[in-house]
């Protein structure tokens, strides 16, 4: 039997969700070796999820926490990500 799995978050929790796994990709973009041997491309990959950031964080309802705000404001984006990940 199939059971169907239907999201129940809330409009915060899923751009939070989304702003978490962007955070993420991003270190993992950074971390990636092979991508840095071609810096070109590591450059495109790095603004490409930086601008997807900035649309999620745009995105967020408010009121946004502050601290967070104050991170992602800052494009500090490792203390943004281990933020979110302890709240």
């Amino acid at each position: 039997m199939f059971q169907v799995l239907v999201s129940t978050h809330e409009p915060m929790e899923n751009a939070i969700v989304d702003l978490v796994e962007a955070l993420r990709e991003r270190l993992a973009i950074i971390h990636d070796e092979q991508s840095r041997r071609d810096p070109e491309r590591h450059l495109a990959r790095l603004q490409a999820v930086s601008e997807k950031i900035d649309r999620l964080q745009a995105a967020l309802p408010h009121p946004v926490d502050a601290q967070l705000a104050h991170y992602l404001k800052r494009h500090s984006y490792d203390k943004a990500l281990e933020f979110l990940e302890n709240n």
